[in-house]
């Protein structure tokens, strides 16, 4: 086994667990799993092109995922099912859904093989019943049987809540108790940010491309704007696709606040100051793209006091990428050919050992550190 600091951590890849596919082939709407003469498709989203796409056991195979990360030299995986998630299903039948996806993703892991060490190869991000109708009792029942599953370190989050966004006043209880038991929480997208792409068909490109990363960079600043992150200080958020386009943004963000009393009332710092508090994944493809995260991040420190924010501030690139952490989207855009290997590895590792102004321990720390240690698994 190599060096805990040395392991290669991806802490952004998906599953989509038996139960869960069984549920989806039964469906006769969106989102489900269709049968075709080529094999089975995926439909996650309404109006797909080419009618949704292919799918087979690397979505849902252990095996399968083990090897895929021993060909890429992958040494852990924090897995997540996969979108939409439960958000399709009635409150019953998500409070009941998640309680047993959660006990199948337990069994995933524990079962995986061990490092010489004795880490297991896979951990996991638990369900919450995340619909609207379902009490916050019952998300809090959720956490709890999240916490006390060894291998389950986390939650993944839509980023809808319970029908009204991650600023709902109401979800105050269960940021609480994902602080109190120490749970990353995970931020994903699924819906986008709604038609804004035109008439041509464009594919996928623009709602996984740009899409996605808005929904992102809303919720995530819909949630800092609600001062959960002041009410709950030890709260971890990972957010998904480098955080989208929160940290470009994030300088204009802190201006429109002050320039907005009743919203800058509501937060204890600068907006930018926020974005040390949060952690982001390293599925970037680029380096210039790490590197512009790893800046806004180191600088974050030295907005904490509102009356000196933005004055004589300096960056050290190597602070910020403490906050990064190397993932690989998994099972989704596969290789073109059956001998390539993933690009979506090979790329954002690159990507990783080019950015400039980072050493070995930053870029160790980005490959796998930052995440044993946010996990607490080193």
């Amino acid at each position: 086994m190599a060096l805990a600091q040395k392991l290669l951590v991806d802490i952004h890849t998906h599953v989509y667990l038996p139960r869960y596919a069984a549920l989806l082939r039964a469906r006769s709407a969106v989102p489900r799993i269709l049968s075709a003469p080529a094999g089975e498709r995926l439909l996650i989203l309404d109006h797909e092109p080419s009618g949704g796409r292919p799918v087979g056991p690397q979505y849902w195979d252990r095996e399968e995922k083990i090897g895929f990360m021993d060909r890429h030299g992958i040494d852990v995986s924090v897995v997540s099912s996969a979108n939409p998630w439960l958000d399709f299903l009635q409150p019953d039948d998500a409070q009941r859904l998640a309680t047993e996806l959660n006990d199948d993703l337990e069994a995933y892991c524990a079962q995986s093989p061990s490092l010489s060490g004795g880490m297991k190869r896979l951990y996991g991000f638990g369900l919450l019943p995340l619909v609207p109708g379902v009490p916050i009792p019952a998300l809090l029942e959720s956490v709890d049987q999240i916490s006390k599953l060894p291998h389950l370190k986390g939650v993944i989050l839509g980023t809808r809540g319970i029908g009204a966004g991650l600023d709902d006043p109401s979800l105050s209880p269960l940021w609480g108790a994902l602080s109190s038991a120490n749970l990353v929480a995970f931020l994903h997208p699924h819906y986008g940010v709604g038609d804004a792409w035109g008439p041509r068909d464009n594919g996928h490109v623009l709602p996984l491309a740009l899409g996605f990363p808005f929904e992102t960079t809303a919720a995530a600043t819909r949630l800092i704007l609600s001062g959960a992150l002041d009410a709950h200080p030890t709260l971890k958020i990972l957010l998904a696709h480098a955080g989208g386009a929160l940290p470009q943004l994030s300088s204009r963000l802190a201006s429109c606040i002050d320039h907005d009393p009743v919203v800058a009332s509501r937060l204890a710092h600068d907006a930018r100051w926020y974005l040390g508090k949060l952690h982001f994944d390293a599925v970037a493809y680029g380096p210039e793209e790490l590197g512009f995260v790893s800046d806004v991040v180191a600088r974050s420190a030295q907005f904490g006091d509102k009356k000196t924010a933005g004055f004589g501030y300096t960056v050290d690139r190597k602070l910020g990428s403490r906050n990064m952490l190397f993932g690989t989207d998994h099972p989704f855009f596969p290789p073109l050919s059956n001998t390539d290997k993933w690009r979506s590895v090979v790329e954002n590792l690159q990507a990783i050992d080019a950015v400039s102004g980072w050493g070995d321990a930053e870029k160790d720390g980005v490959r796998g550190g930052n995440a044993l240690a946010l996990f607490g698994l080193a």
